[in-house]
């Protein structure tokens, strides 16, 4: 018989055997010239890897030899396939912090799962054992279960303002040793490989038509040793997966409860297909017979147990959600009630679940073949029809000089590349320069540096960039990115730098700026942040501080009072405090014309007042502050104003005016409304606002909100004004 010049030759190396396919394409028609297959003799293989080449490489000769004979010509190339088997899946979870709040672009997912990728790499490496971690591994898939936006779920992050960005991500490698062998088996029987695909995407390639791989499918190859499986999904296989347990386990169980060979409970598995009854003999010699629903019962445990794992590894290849649908090939899968529990467990209506095989082949044509055209040979001809499909192949590309072999999906790019020559991908995109390390009141900061120039790439001589999609034989050359500027900041541009704290002096508010001193020392806006520094915002004044500010200087024999209680030069005041000073014996000649409290007579040389000019340089130091008053403890709010200040109450603190010093020596009661309660007023013969303190339980000392508001007869009042019998009073925190 007369065929096409370009026969196609596939090989389905698996573990138990091999079998061959010849055919070849004509429009969208398939034609299988010749099939031909044969067991191993010893266990070369174990798990889809080859263990002895040579004795693979003899079994492959002798396929290719009767191959030749059926069809009257020379083979030279094959098609070949990796197991799915030995597909090496890890899950990882990065994350990504931007300096500042900003849209995310899609330069920046990408990052984001390039990043993913590589960190499953290493994850992968690091809990290799002793024989993987010899091995080479090719990424050959990967799916981002889920992104994470400032923390939270989201579908899409491109557009959103984000400060944090991350993704949970599966990648799946494959061992080179595992490809090597392929090849080298190959070659013992002086063959070419032509294409070289995945067994799960061969699979896929009949199983699945193009048309439906944009639907969330999945598809189970349920082998002898292993169930694996490929999720589909926009277009693409985005994952893959294996569950070690598969037809081998049903036949363990046929072989216990019919007490039979594993060969023979084999066979009554597959007879019980067809028959409502299978008669066979036990190991006795006997014979015997069973019911095809005995047998499901028998086979149930295992097959319930095949379908709880493979529905837990699709969910969770699938980021932890059921797929649309299942598609069921190999042998394994053929036992009755395998396709109901599993479409049971991922919550399908059973017509969901189905096992694929002659209704896929429907363009596929047997010539002089007597075969059972069933889901067994799905595999070897997806491996046949990938030769007409190149982009499912091993390449061949150059990076930086280096030889570099990558799996070609179908869309490989440069940055495939970078990954598979352990390009770090840090060389890749803009490096920021050295971070700043920093405290603030004791609470640790970070400043980034400037981002620097993305790598530069060139791929055949010409400019490209990471996206830049790459086929075999492409020279790539990639310069690594460069690092920014150091971080650099000043001490005014933190936000705390520039605010004020309000204290009332004599009745009059006064804003006073709040300084920042860096490892105990005074520093000034203009000061630039070194790696380590410990800065804190000073939050008090001292007495004399305050005094130095207001460029006063007072009379010796003058009092100062902070929150009613006699305080030193030494006690801080905190925002808030109320200050007053006074003297503590007034002469009448001397305060005749005074009128508020808070000033003195003209001609008065006891206080000079000075032009801001004037003053002294601010100099006093933090470190001078602490040590001047031991008993302040550092960021409380709290300070030594206390009983530690004086426990005195100020009696002497209103100003009089010339008609109550007129009245001096009358002593007598007055009654006054505080906070709706009757508050009796003793001791003195003229009463201020601030008297009121003495005789209500109000501790100025400790604040309790932001400020003390107070209020004479429902308006604004003044620590120094003056209150008279049936005044109403109300004194408060601010919150």
């Amino acid at each position: 018989m007369n065929y096409p010049e370009s026969l196609v030759f596939g090989l389905d190396i698996g573990t138990r055997s091999i079998v061959g396919t010849v055919g070849y394409k004509q429009g969208d028609l398939f034609y299988v010239v010749a099939q031909r297959a044969k067991e191993h003799e010893t266990r070369a293989m174990l798990d889809g890897q080859i263990h002895d080449i040579a004795k693979v490489g003899e079994t492959i000769r002798y396929v290719r030899e009767e191959l030749e004979e059926a069809i009257g010509q020379k083979l030279t190339d094959v098609c070949i396939a990796a197991a799915g088997r030995v597909l090496r899946t890890v899950q990882v979870h990065v994350e990504e912090e931007f300096s500042t709040e900003r849209s995310v672009t899609e330069e920046d997912i990408f990052s984001l799962n390039t990043q993913g990728i590589e960190s499953a790499y290493n994850e992968f490496n690091e809990d290799a054992d002793e024989a993987t971690a010899e091995m080479n591994f090719y990424c050959v898939g990967y799916s981002v279960v889920r992104y994470y936006l400032n923390g939270y779920q989201m579908g899409n992050l491109e557009g959103h303002n984000a400060r944090k960005i991350g993704c949970d991500l599966i990648a799946t490698f494959l061992p080179d040793d595992v490809v090597d062998g392929l090849y080298k088996a190959v070659a013992i029987a002086d063959l070419n490989v032509a294409n070289i695909t995945l067994e799960p995407i061969a699979a896929i390639s009949l199983a699945i038509p193009e048309m439906y791989r944009m639907l969330n499918i999945a598809l189970v190859d349920v082998g002898a040793g292993t169930s694996d499986i490929s999720i589909t999904k926009d277009g693409t296989i985005v994952a893959f997966g294996m569950i070690p347990k598969a037809g081998d386990a049903i036949t363990e169980a046929v072989c216990q409860h019919c007490l039979v060979d594993f060969n023979t409970a084999d066979q009554i598995k597959k007879d019980v297909e067809n028959a409502d009854k299978v008669v066979y003999k036990d190991i006795i010699g006997l014979d015997q017979s069973i019911t095809t629903d005995e047998l499901i019962k028998a086979t149930e445990p295992v097959i319930n147990e095949m379908a709880d794992l493979v529905a837990a590894k699709i969910k969770e290849l699938n980021g932890d959600k059921s797929v649309s649908a299942v598609f069921v090939v190999g042998g394994g899968g053929r036992m009755k009630g395998y396709t109901d529990a599993l479409a049971e467990r991922l919550g399908l209506l059973p017509e969901r679940v189905a096992i694929r095989g002659r209704e896929v082949m429907s363009k596929v044509i047997f010539q002089h073949e007597d075969l059972t055209i069933d889901s067994l040979l799905v595999t070897p001809i997806g491996i046949c029809l990938s030769y007409y499909d190149q982009s499912n192949n091993f390449i061949y590309v150059s990076f930086n000089g280096r030889s570099v072999k990558l799996y070609d999906n179908g869309k490989s790019t440069v940055i495939d590349a970078a990954m598979q020559a352990q390009f770090s991908n840090e060389d890749l995109f803009p490096k920021r320069g050295t971070p700043l390390h920093y405290s603030v009141n004791g609470v640790a900061r970070m400043q980034r540096g400037e981002p620097g120039e993305s790598a530069q790439v060139f791929v055949n001589g010409a400019a490209a960039d990471i996206h830049t999609e790459i086929k075999d034989k492409d020279q790539i050359k990639v310069i690594e990115s460069t690092a920014g500027d150091p971080a650099h900041l000043e001490i005014g541009q933190i936000p705390e730098y520039g605010a004020t704290m309000d204290i009332v002096i004599n009745g009059q508010t006064i804003s006073l700026p709040k300084f920042a001193s860096v490892n105990g020392e005074l520093q000034s806006k203009y000061y630039e942040i070194k790696t380590g520094d410990d800065i804190h915002m000073v939050d008090f004044y001292t007495v004399a501080q305050v005094i130095e500010f207001m460029d006063v200087v007072l009379n010796p024999q003058m009092n100062v009072y902070v929150n009613n209680k006699k305080a030193d030069m030494d006690t801080p005041i905190y925002a808030n405090f109320d200050v007053v000073w006074t003297l503590e014996e007034l002469k009448l000649d001397d305060y005749e014309s005074a009128g508020e409290y808070d000033s003195l007579p003209d001609g008065d040389e006891d206080v000079e007042y000075k032009r801001p000019e004037e003053s002294e340089a601010y100099e006093t130091t933090y470190a001078d502050r602490h040590e001047s008053n031991p008993s302040y403890e550092e960021g409380s709010g709290e300070e030594g104003t206390g009983e530690e200040a004086g426990d005195e109450s100020s009696e002497d603190g209103s100003a009089a005016s010339s008609k109550s010093l007129a009245d001096a020596g009358i002593v007598h009661d007055i009654t006054v409304e505080v906070n709706g309660d009757q508050v009796i007023l003793s001791g003195k013969s003229e009463y201020v606002f601030v008297d009121v303190f003495a005789f209500i339980d109000f501790d100025l000392s400790k604040p309790q909100g932001s400020a003390v508001v107070t209020t004479l007869n429902g308006k604004d009042a003044q620590y120094m004004e003056k209150i008279d019998e049936g005044d109403a009073i109300e004194v408060y925190w601010q919150k």
